[in-house]
């Protein structure tokens, strides 16, 4: 998926996202939906993802429920979260679903699923200033991750499998 292509989908998300309730959280500067989700701007979430620079390494993908291969590769975060929770390893799933699809769509993935890491939902429109932020030579494309800890990172733009995925995390956590 190239960047205006993905810019064309998050002009779809913001004026989806006109409708959307959301409260104000008290914690920090993002809203929270009535689903529960954490919904951020770039900025919120570039401020948010930065708070964790601890001794915790961070497994930070983007995805969305209308990316296959995003899907399939869910269940490998999830595992990697499970197996290594006590390994200060974090995983945070950053959903770019539609706004007005949360409720209807992100939502009854994540139950049916049973998801325990955390999910938040990045709803941003200008791509075009945050995409470069992540990664200068990410695309835009989906699924995207970032791993890092406060010694070093590194982005991907690809699908993972397992263990590819647990590969690329050792080389955090020696």
């Amino acid at each position: 998926m190239n960047v205006k292509l993905l810019s064309l989908i998050l002009v779809f998300f913001y004026f989806g996202n006109v409708t959307a309730q959301v409260l104000t959280s008290q914690e920090n500067n993002s809203t929270t939906s009535t689903t529960g989700l954490k919904v951020f701007d770039f900025n919120e979430l570039e401020s948010y993802l930065n708070s964790k620079k601890d001794g915790n390494t961070y497994v930070i993908n983007f995805w969305a429920t209308w990316c296959a291969p995003c899907v399939k590769e869910l269940p490998y975060f999830e595992a990697l979260n499970t197996n290594y929770k006590n390994k200060n390893v974090e995983v945070v799933l950053v959903s770019l679903d539609f706004p007005k699809q949360i409720e209807t769509k992100l939502v009854p993935f994540l139950k049916k699923r049973g998801f325990r890491s955390e999910v938040v939902i990045l709803n941003d429109v200008d791509s075009n200033t945050w995409i470069p932020k992540v990664n200068k030579d990410w695309s835009g494309a989906i699924p995207a991750t970032l791993i890092y800890n406060k010694n070093r990172g590194a982005f991907y733009e690809r699908s993972f499998n397992y263990l590819e995925l647990e590969t690329e995390l050792k080389q955090f956590i020696k």
